[in-house]
């Protein structure tokens, strides 16, 4: 799915699993009473018989894959074997979300050749799974308080990266000791919190390349940096690309496929 800007996911109950990657932009959906933010590099799963929809029209850019399964119930006799069934969070970050990314490129490209049996296909969504189930259990250490910190900390930082951000600012914003937020949010997410401001900045950054005519030193500016040249060495060192090449090949060609 690669979105225009237009159209709203449709409110519905279906009677299989699904499972969604977004690979770029916010999708915004509910389920039941349950509201889901979810962002690049996260996974959603949507259960069966339950009704859900999308709570604003869909931005522009935004991309995510989405793949409808079945389950089985698992016999009696394979759990006295030690099988058990894979835990699915229904919401994850994944720490390298272009392993599962993948999966799904696979799966649509032997779809579209026609070579996509059925054992394959089965085998496919179990990897698929496995790697969300993965991701959650080496997410899974951290205590519940840990991760709330830390998810206010990424939630601050993607609401306010046009702004002046450094460790210490966030910090002190979300009424943390700096070293304190430092370490639980590495632990979490992997990566440290001046890594987050560049990648959210970036993000920014290729949606007003993507969709403005804006200058490079004024989308620097609009993204929090105050340097163009410091700007262009973090675009490159975060895509392997300059902004203006980053802007040339990605000319907005998109349509909405929904």
């Amino acid at each position: 799915m690669i979105a225009r800007g237009k159209g709203t996911h449709p409110t519905r109950i279906i009677d299989s699993h699904e499972l969604i990657l977004v690979k770029a932009g916010e999708l915004t959906l509910w389920e039941e009473d349950q509201a889901f933010v979810i962002e690049a590099g996260q996974t959603l799963h949507l259960f069966p018989d339950r009704r859900h929809g999308g709570t604003r029209p869909y931005p522009k850019g935004l991309q995510f894959y989405w793949i409808h399964f079945e389950v089985d119930d698992l016999p009696s006799d394979d759990s006295d074997m030690g099988i058990k069934p894979l835990e699915i969070p229904q919401v994850n970050r994944l720490r390298r979300p272009e392993k599962l990314e993948a999966l799904y490129r696979y799966f649509l490209d032997s779809q579209e050749t026609g070579d996509l049996r059925q054992e394959t296909a089965n085998l496919l969504v179990q990897l698929m799974l496995v790697e969300v189930a993965t991701s959650s259990i080496q997410n899974g250490g951290d205590s519940d308080k840990v991760n709330s910190h830390a998810n206010s900390v990424h939630n601050y930082i993607w609401m306010n990266n046009d702004n002046n951000l450094t460790t210490k600012l966030v910090a002190e914003a979300l009424g943390f000791n700096p070293d304190y937020l430092g370490r639980i949010y590495r632990k979490v997410y992997g990566y440290t919190i001046t890594q987050a401001i560049h990648q959210s900045r970036i993000a920014r950054a290729c949606r007003l390349l993507m969709d403005s005519d804006m200058t490079i030193e004024e989308v620097a500016r609009d993204c929090g940096f105050s340097d163009a040249d410091y700007f262009r060495r973090v675009f490159r060192r975060y895509k392997h690309i300059t902004p203006i090449a980053f802007r040339k090949i990605n000319s907005r060609i998109y349509v909405n496929t929904d």
